[in-house]
């Protein structure tokens, strides 16, 4: 099994970081995984994505045109990104940012309003990770616990203090799908 992904939003919403996560707790799991980012103009406020590829099988480059999942934050990456999804593909959206939501009749919308329940959490940062939490129950590669084991240690290696917080985050994605 393997899942072409592009995640997409503005720069500062963690697009990276949400990618990395996704390609760690791939290695975790023992899958074969690549992480490509891609940054616009600006960091924080300009666009940023990046493709991530998860796999039972060799994977033979990081590129790809069509994802099969397509998690997108934010207007102008649906604008952007939306179309490109591959048959009975899975478009993921945070309808906190993104509205008039309508893809094609073979791909699978899936939303949540990931940043207001981050605000809800009291860090707006956490949006990425409520995404996360969302993704892993509707793509079922991995385990609840496995996950949450992968946050805590990915956390605890850049700043101690975000464990619980990003744990909260992921539960809180894990709830919304």
């Amino acid at each position: 099994m393997t899942d072409k992904i592009i995640v997409a939003g503005f720069g500062g919403q963690g697009i990276i970081t949400l990618g990395e996560i996704m390609a760690f707790i791939g290695m975790r799991a023992g899958k074969n995984v690549t992480h490509f980012p891609s940054y616009g103009a600006e960091m924080r406020g300009g666009t940023a994505n990046c493709s991530v590829i998860i796999s039972d099988e060799e994977i033979f480059s990081p590129v790809f045109s069509s994802p099969w999942t397509a998690i997108v934050m934010n207007q102008p990456s649906f604008a952007r990104f939306g179309s490109r999804i591959s048959a009975n593909g899975r478009l993921l959206v945070d309808s906190s940012h993104i509205t008039g939501i309508s893809a094609r009749p073979d791909v699978k919308v899936h939303s949540a309003a990931v940043t207001e329940e981050a605000n809800r959490l009291g860090n707006v940062r956490v949006a990425n990770v409520v995404m996360l939490g969302f993704w892993v129950r509707i793509a079922g590669w991995f385990t609840r616990e496995m996950t949450r084991d992968a946050v805590a240690e990915f956390f605890a290696k850049k700043k101690k203090a975000l464990v619980d917080l990003n744990v909260a985050a992921l539960e809180k994605g894990w709830s919304l799908a």
